[in-house]
Formats: C-alpha cells, sequence, structure tokens
C-alpha cells in the first residue's frame, strides 16, 4: 500500500536506525572514526574564524558604525544557545548530516529534506562567498611581496550586484584564484579525514597567532573617538548586520558533520562545540574592537583586505601587512576546506538514506573518504566561486545557518519529551527556556534579513521539492523498509 502524502512527509527515522547505520561494517558506506577532541574544536575554529574577521568587517561596518560590536555579540549570543542545543544533539545522535539527521528523527522526513536543502544552500554559497573573498587576500599578498599586479579579468567574476539583483558588466572574466582553491580543498580532502584534519589543525594554529598579531599592533593605535557616533543607523542597522554577521557561526553546524568520524562523539562532539565557540567568539570580539578603534568607520566601506591595510597605515610598512595577507590566505584555506567538508557530510547522510543518488554515498575504502561526492561537490562550487560576486552571497548563507539552528533547538525540545529514556552526554541547562530562547532569537535574525533572500530561498526550496517529490520520497530507505515488509507479508 503506497503511504500517502502526510504519512510520508511526518514519517520519522528512528534513532536506532540512524546509529546502527553509521556503524556499517561495510567499508565502502562506512567512514572511520579518526579525529581527535583537539582536531575537532579546530574544525569548529577553521571553519569559523577567517569569514567574519577577514571579509565582514568592510560589508557591515557600514551598515550599523562601530555599534557592529553589538552586532556580533547578539550573533554570538544567538549561536551561544544554539551551540548549546547542539551539544546535546550531537551526542545524543553522533552521526553525519547535522541537522538534517536530527530533524529526520524528530520532525519527520518532509522539514528533514527541507532543512538539508537549507544546509546545502548554506554551505554550497558560503564555501564560494569565501573563496571569492580569498582572491583579494591573495592578490594583495603577491603585490606586498613582488609588486606585481594580476589582471583584473582573472580576479572577479564577469557578474556584478546591483541591488541585489545580477547583471553582466564586471571587469572581470573568471575569478580564478577562488576556483584554484575550491580544488586545492578537494585534493586535501580526497587524501582522508586524518589527513585533512591535521593539516586544517596546523592552519588554524596559523591564523590564530596572526589574529593575535593584529590585536597587539592595532591596540598602538587605539583611538576611542573612532567609536563616536557608536550606533547612526541606530538598532536597524545592528539589527541588519547582525542578521548577515550570524553566517560567520556556520563552523558550529559543521562541527557535527564529523559525527561519524570523531573519537569518543559523547564526549567529544559537544565539548568540541562549546570551546570553538568561546575562542571564536573572544577573537571576533577583540579583532573587531582594535580594528574600529585603528581606523574610522567611513574607512570601511568597500576596503578590500580590510585588516591588512589598517596594519599598513598603521605601521607604514608592508611586513605586517604580508604577514596579515599570508595568515588571511591560510585562514581562508581552512574555512573553505571544513565548509566543503561539512556539504559532502550532510549529502553523505542523504544519500545513506535513499534521497541522493548513491554516489554521494560510495566510499573509496583507502582513504574512507566519498570521493565522487567530494569532486561533484568542488564542482559546482568552484563554478559559483569563479562567475558570481559576494555580494548576493552573504545573506543566503545566514538564512541557510538560521534555518539549521532553528529546527535544531526544536528538536531538543522534542526529544525531552518523547525519548527521555536515550543517554545524553550533554543536556542544555534551564530546560524549554534556553532551547525556546535559541529558536526567538533565530527567527529574530531570519526577520531581519532582506526581501531577496526570502525570494531567492524560496525558489531553491521549490526546486528542492521538485526533486523530493519526483525522486526522494519514492527512492526513500523508509519507503523501500515498508514496501519490503509488506512484501515479506
Amino acid at each position: 500500500m503506497t503511504p500517502s502524502l502526510g504519512a510520508r512527509l511526518a514519517r520519522k527515522k528512528p534513532i536506532e536506525k540512524l546509529l546502527a547505520d553509521s556503524a556499517t561494517a561495510d567499508a565502502s558506506h562506512h567512514l572511520g572514526r579518526s579525529i581527535t577532541l583537539f582536531q575537532l574544536i579546530m574544525f569548529g575554529v577553521g571553519a569559523t574564524i577567517g569569514t567574519g574577521i577577514f571579509f565582514v568587517l568592510s560589508e557591515q561596518v557600514p551598515v550599523a558604525g562601530p555599534a557592529v560590536l553589538i552586532a556580533f555579540l547578539l550573533a554570538g549570543f544567538a549561536a551561544g544557545l544554539t551551540a548549546l542545543c547542539y551539544a546535546e544533539m550531537s551526542s545524543m545522535i553522533p552521526v553525519s548530516g547535522s541537522s538534517y539527521s536530527y530533524a529526520y528523527a524528530t520532525l519527520g522526513e518532509g522539514v528533514a529534506f527541507f532543512v538539508a536543502a537549507c544546509l546545502i544552500l548554506e554551505y554550497g554559497i558560503s564555501a564560494s562567498a569565501v573563496a571569492v573573498g580569498w582572491s583579494q587576500y591573495l592578490h594583495n599578498l603577491i603585490f606586498n611581496i613582488s609588486g606585481l599586479e594580476l589582471p583584473r579579468w582573472m580576479l572577479s567574476a564577469p557578474l556584478v550586484a546591483e541591488g541585489y539583483s545580477l547583471s553582466f558588466g564586471g571587469d572581470g572574466v573568471i575569478n580564478l584564484p577562488a576556483a584554484f582553491l575550491v580544488f586545492l580543498c578537494c585534493a586535501l580532502l580526497l587524501r582522508g579525514s586524518k589527513e585533512s584534519a591535521r593539516t586544517n589543525a596546523i592552519m588554524v594554529m596559523i591564523k590564530l597567532g596572526v589574529l593575535a598579531l593584529f590585536i597587539a599592533i592595532a591596540a598602538t593605535s587605539f583611538n576611542a573617538g573612532n567609536l563616536v557616533p557608536f550606533a547612526p543607523n541606530g538598532f536597524a542597522g545592528i539589527s541588519a548586520a547582525a542578521g548577515s554577521i550570524f553566517f560567520t557561526f556556520v563552523g558550529l553546524d559543521a562541527v557535527s558533520t564529523a559525527g561519524e568520524e570523531v573519537e569518543n562523539p559523547k564526549r567529544n562532539l559537544p565539548l568540541a562545540i562549546i570551546s570553538a565557540l568561546v575562542i571564536v567568539t573572544s577573537f571576533y570580539m577583540l579583532v573587531a574592537l582594535m580594528a574600529l578603534g585603528a581606523q574610522p568607520p567611513a574607512e570601511f566601506s568597500g576596503q578590500e583586505a580590510g585588516l591588512s591595510m589598517i596594519l599598513q597605515k598603521i605601521t607604514g610598512s608592508t611586513w605586517p601587512a604580508i604577514i596579515l595577507s599570508a595568515g588571511a590566505v591560510i585562514s581562508v584555506f581552512s574555512v573553505t576546506l571544513i565548509v566543503l567538508y561539512g556539504q559532502t557530510r550532510i549529502l553523505f547522510a542523504m544519500s545513506r538514506d535513499g534521497m541522493l543518488p548513491e554516489i554521494f554515498h560510495r566510499v573509496n575504502p583507502r582513504t574512507m573518504t566519498p570521493t565522487a561526492n567530494t569532486i561533484i561537490v568542488a564542482c559546482f562550487v568552484a563554478t559559483i566561486a569563479a562567475f558570481l560576486p559576494s555580494a548576493i552571497l552573504w545573506d543566503l548563507t545566514s538564512m541557510g545557518t538560521l534555518v539549521a539552528f532553528t529546527v535544531v533547538s526544536a528538536g531538543v525540545i522534542i526529544l525531552r519529551y518523547t525519548k527521555p529514556e536515550i543517554p545524553r552526554g550533554f543536556t542544555v541547562p534551564f530546560f524549554p527556556f534556553l532551547p525556546i530562547i535559541s529558536i526567538l532569537a533565530c527567527l529574530y535574525l531570519i526577520s531581519s534579513l532582506s526581501l531577496i533572500v526570502f525570494k531567492l530561498t524560496g525558489i531553491w526550496l521549490i526546486l528542492a521539492a521538485i526533486l523530493y517529490f519526483t525522486y526522494s520520497a519514492r527512492n526513500s530507505r523508509l519507503e523501500k523498509d515498508v514496501a519490503n515488509l509488506e512484501a515479506a507479508a
């Protein structure tokens, strides 16, 4: 008997089955556990620090003024509440798929599929946007070292964003460095999770050292007068900036995508998520404060390689800018690496559930990585990075992140009442108030995003719905399990 549409959308995948699938002995469909707690913390920091500090200040200081500091706090507060919810969910369900898998267990297949669509949007778009920004710092680094100016045709997309619409007219043909970065990360991911995690940890330590250098040098030129007027555009400007800045906390979700590859996941996943949040928020606030104190807000607008330029002005020398540009190049490499990693693991989990073709679920037994999946994702992300400008991509990433965070917070509430007996390595304090506040904070930030973001997200979800009803619903493993039981009866 074919299930009704409502039954298909509402059916849930039992947590026991999620855990059993992740423990399969089939090497061609199984990911190995090789990531340590320290490496997992570096995953969270690596996927987060970089985008928010190296790029977003030039975008959001003109929106909020020095009150961008409050915007960072608001986004960090919402992310902190959600981090606690992620910690509980990941300690219960340590599998690949992150918010998608959590939604499948709590809210049903329909919600899970559309959460996955938002996650794909979040990861794919953010990786592309970050790769576009990488070109700026790479060009700045090459120029400071050699005085060589790379041709504009290979540094920017042929399309430009005008009032959140796209048109031809850019001065570039292709953003070649951005595409190169994506394929470089792809090559590293194909070598295996253990190698990728080790390389990322090294890059994260370098980037934290470089940011600490920026804080120390910028502090020598701190001018409190640059913080006045503090909020020239009022709370509306702060709110708009907070909604856009929130995408920089995508690293929290990236940590949970490693659920099947981390050692002792019930303990290490919650610790890694909370530790990464503390490190990230501390560096965000310190760097943003020092940057604002060292440079008037008006100079942030349209400033490429902003932190590097601030150091150059302070010292009158190129060497600090060279170090910072090198740190940014390394930093953004690690962001792109982990975001691509997270994207492939979400597609892996969806494919295992029958929502996508099996090619996304096939693992190379030698490297224990989903090879074809990784290559497909890299080609998709590199194409966007090469031909689209970053201006229209940031808010789309925030939308995907906020939807995922909202669902995770709701999932914590549902499972506390429906599955209280399941062991939890961590429990959210002050339940149910903190998860409810987390949901409200995310919904508030969603409401601050621009209308065009809602329109583009709506178009994306319509395309996702077509895929679900024409392929995924009929090929779902839950659908096949029911059919097999009926045939056996």
